[in-house]
């Protein structure tokens, strides 16, 4: 069954080329169309489009075919070409012309529509309280280890002392940053389409603040063509906000795999958590923050893939635009399962309480030993000249008993101020 059905059928080849994974996509999408449904046939029964009895029918029905969907029994069979058009056979099935009536004042294109909206407000959300959840982990951890040491680096070279509070705290806020971007995605997503039909409205005296209000949207998509070319475009900000936190997750991934090796070994996991190898027994290989790394970093390319696929449509509906389903809904679930892996994963982990004890980070003291000359009235520059000579000489005593009280360094985190910025983030 096909929506746009006239009575002929098209060369399967067709179907299939043009169909794609819809219908795969659909079963994650399908709750969505039947809320929107019972909104329309809500709406529809308040301007007398629909009998009383039929709107408590149609709604009756949809509600049926929503624990199916949510059971895990619903369906999509390669007959129908979508989502829309299973739950419509369905209501038909069941409820004769009642059914057939669902359609009136709208197009699959605001079904689209506002099912995407719906979805994106649902995942995004739920990335939201994923993230704060990893944000509070990382806090904690940060708090707990704020006193051990450990190198930080410029260019891959000994630079400065640092601390695992530090660390830990700087993967916290900078998931704040990425959650400004998240709920910008969000105030996009919080927007009615419903009612834009194809995209230029409808003569039927369709009540767009109803549904607005029925679906929990916190604003109306006025402008019909505005909503249309919404389609995309709310994608695009998802994936925006996306692939900040993904840019975050990455980073501290890779931070991982550097600092699980022997070479640096500050930080360690539990044997369940690690790998081996076919022939080497002594590895203990980092897989999932390889696969982190390499799945957020792959979802960093999702706004492009989406910018390429938009950038040159004018305005209308163009069947180009079946395609971002494909790109934003697994991308979707990638970052929920890169979310929910490392926060897994970091409650586990180990850090090494002795990194400085090695000469070889003598020089992270370098600069803080150089503060103390100038502390004591020497201008900075002849200080400078003076330490740059003991370590080229071999001279070079570090100064290790060193304090850093301002806002933001080890000896002082703010990490409750760091919370507070979280807690405005709803």
């Amino acid at each position: 069954m096909k929506l746009w059905d006239k009575g002929f059928s098209t060369d399967k080849k067709i179907d299939h080329f043009t169909v794609g994974n819809d219908r795969e996509l659909d079963l994650l999408l399908a709750k969505y169309d039947i809320i929107a449904s019972k909104a329309h046939a809500k709406m529809l029964g308040k301007i007398g489009l629909l009998t009383l009895k039929e709107t408590e029918s149609l709604v009756q029905e949809l509600d049926t075919i929503a624990k199916t969907i949510e059971n895990g029994t619903f369906t999509i069979e390669d007959s129908f070409e979508d989502m829309h058009s299973k739950i419509e056979f369905l209501l038909t099935l069941r409820l004769g012309d009642a059914g057939k009536k669902i359609h009136t004042a709208r197009s699959r294109n605001d079904q689209v529509l506002v099912a995407m909206h719906l979805y994106l407000k649902n995942e995004l959300q739920e990335i939201k309280d994923q993230t704060k959840e990893l944000f509070h982990l990382l806090l904690n951890l940060a708090d707990k280890h704020k006193n051990v040491l450990l190198p930080g680096y410029t260019h891959l070279q000994v630079a400065m002392p640092s601390s695992f509070g530090l660390w830990f705290s700087a993967y916290a806020e900078s998931l704040v940053d990425d959650l400004y971007f998240v709920d910008a995605a969000y105030k996009v997503a919080d927007q009615n389409p419903l009612g834009s039909a194809a995209g230029y409205g409808s003569s039927f005296p369709v009540d767009r603040s109803f549904t607005t209000e029925e679906l929990g949207f916190e604003t109306l998509k006025y402008n019909v063509v505005a909503a249309q070319m919404g389609r995309g475009k709310v994608e695009k900000a998802a994936a925006f906000g996306m692939s900040s936190i993904a840019a975050t997750l990455s980073k501290m991934a890779m931070d991982i795999c550097l600092y699980m090796s022997q070479n640096f070994n500050f930080v360690s996991f539990p044997d369940e958590l690690t790998t081996g190898s076919s022939i080497m027994p002594h590895k203990k290989n980092p897989d999932v923050f390889e696969l982190v790394r390499g799945k957020c970093n792959k979802l960093q390319t999702v706004p492009n893939q989406l910018i390429l696929i938009m950038n040159n449509l004018p305005s209308g509906y163009h069947r180009d635009l079946q395609l971002v389903k494909e790109v934003i809904v697994p991308a979707i679930q990638d970052l929920k399962a890169c979310l929910e892996i490392l926060t897994f994963s970091l409650k586990e982990i180990r850090v090494n309480e002795n990194i400085l004890d090695d000469p070889k980070y003598d020089y992270l003291f370098s600069v803080d030993t150089l503060n103390e000359l100038v502390l004591s009235g020497m201008p900075f520059r002849d200080a400078y000249k003076k330490m740059g000579k003991e370590i080229n000489d071999g001279s070079f005593t570090p100064k290790r008993d060193i304090k850093h009280t301002h806002e933001g360094s080890f000896g002082n985190l703010c990490l409750e101020q760091i919370r507070k910025k979280m807690e405005k983030i709803s």
